[in-house]
């Protein structure tokens, strides 16, 4: 830390307590926080990497941080002291996660109770964290840290859906910071050298995390961020059609941040890129700018939406929880409910009605998410099957798609859970399925 700059070693964690507060008590998406901090924005790169790392560290290991603040506390504190409790959550990350020393860890969790609301706990703050000093990594270690980091409702819907060893291999898996994971379109092994990265068997590139602009190929467009699981959806679409890519046209629906969108201009396809949010497609524009890749971008709701023709193939990766990316988002298990299950899978199926009639006779349509909840899966596409009978399943198979052979259902639909892949660095958890308008004549040759 820059010793010219005494406030400095303050400032990081006021933005991270900021930051904390805005996902915890303001229900704001981490991402959407960072992106929209002032105070982030004006870190030198050490700095932002740090506050990511602390305030992602608390959000993922917020249950056993709280059972350790509430051991030392006689009684929690009141509803209008939430920001101190957060200043404490933040500490406790530092102390005992992080393993900042000591002393600083203390003074600057201490620091940042400055609002005059919060200033009367500064003794209880400055007692309960130097008991964590002592205690805190001992008592910690002790923890059942999958069970007390993952919300009940969260392990009860994994555990029904998966089994109770797999809810707890999940849960697991979300305590590591995940790797990095990026697409290429072309020479897999040359850009892993490059990289210095290691090629999955599904042929995304993954790599220990990096400031992306200081790696070879990101300026020049040689790569886009993709987790592999979220590669596969596109992979599975462009394995079942025939013939040359470059007379298909292909729908890619709700399509920020555009990484599917580039997987299918890379191949050749005639890409329409739909999403219902105009910024959000600035995002998709910017990727294929950067990649140099073409695709029609169209800013529309999908539900009200009618395409001036069919497409071959038409690939939709629904809006959902996102219940499968809590190894990225750790915010995520904190800020969604069941309710927004129940209100997610209900436009998963209209939006599913609405993609459905983008499809031509013969073609293919890909529904994918990015959710462990099986009422955002299988669920929505089999009410879908059994409302509209133009369509069939379409089952993926194992010769189709490199390395897809672990994530095979029996019936032929993906599902990735991210304890796969465990010895590389775990997987986002993903639902993929292909579907079939059925129609003889105009099918796809």
């Amino acid at each position: 830390m820059d010793a010219k700059r005494p406030s400095g070693r303050r400032k990081p964690r006021a933005v991270g307590h900021a930051l904390l507060d805005a996902v915890l008590l303001d229900r704001i998406p981490l991402d959407r926080a960072l992106a929209d901090s002032s105070g982030f924005a004006a870190l030198d790169e050490r700095d932002r990497a740090l506050v990511r790392h602390l305030t992602a560290t608390a959000l993922r290991r917020l249950g056993q941080i709280d059972a350790l603040l509430a051991g030392f506390m006689r009684r929690g504190l009141p509803g209008r002291a939430a920001s101190v409790q957060n200043a404490l959550r933040l500490g406790a990350a530092d102390i005992v996660f992080l393993r900042t020393p000591a002393h600083a860890a203390v003074n600057e969790a201490v620091s940042l109770l400055t609002a005059p609301s919060a200033r009367g706990y500064r003794g209880l703050a400055n007692a309960v964290l130097r008991r964590l000093v002592r205690d805190g990594a001992r008592l910690g270690a002790s923890h059942d840290a999958a069970r007390l980091n993952t919300p009940d409702w969260l392990w009860r819907s994994w555990a029904g859906a998966y089994g109770e060893a797999a809810a707890r291999a999940i849960a697991e898996a979300h305590l590591a910071e995940p790797p990095l994971d990026i697409t290429v379109s072309a020479a897999a092994e040359d850009w892993a050298g490059w990289l210095h990265a290691s090629v999955l068997p599904t042929r995304s590139l993954r790599l220990a995390p990096a400031p992306l602009e200081s790696l070879p190929g990101f300026r020049s467009g040689g790569w886009w961020v993709q987790d592999a699981a979220a590669a596969l959806p596109a992979r599975i679409l462009l394995a079942g059609l025939e013939g040359r890519i470059e007379d298909r046209r292909i729908a890619d629906l709700c399509a920020a941040p555009g990484g599917k969108t580039a997987q299918l201009a890379a191949a050749g396809a005639r890409v329409t890129a739909l999403d219902i949010s105009a910024k959000r497609l600035e995002l998709v524009a910017g990727t294929l700018d950067r990649l140099g890749f073409a695709a029609e971008l169209v800013a529309a709701d999908l539900r009200a939406w009618t395409p001036s023709a069919p497409f071959d193939a038409v690939l939709l990766d629904a809006p959902c929880t996102g219940t499968g990316t809590i190894r990225r988002h750790p915010d995520i298990a904190r800020n969604k409910t069941p309710a927004d299950v129940a209100r997610m899978a209900d436009l998963q199926r209209a939006l599913l009605d609405a993609a459905a009639k983008a499809v031509r006779p013969g073609g293919r349509l890909v529904y994918a998410v990015c959710s462990l909840q099986p009422e955002e899966g299988p669920e929505p596409v089999e009410a879908f099957l059994a409302a509209c009978p133009a369509f069939r399943r379409l089952p993926v198979g194992a010769e189709e798609v490199t390395g897809i052979a672990p994530f095979l259902a029996p019936d032929g639909d993906v599902r990735t859970l991210p304890c796969q892949l465990a010895g590389q660095g775990g997987i986002d958890g993903f639902y993929v399925c292909r579907l079939e308008r059925r129609g003889g004549a105009a099918a796809l040759s």
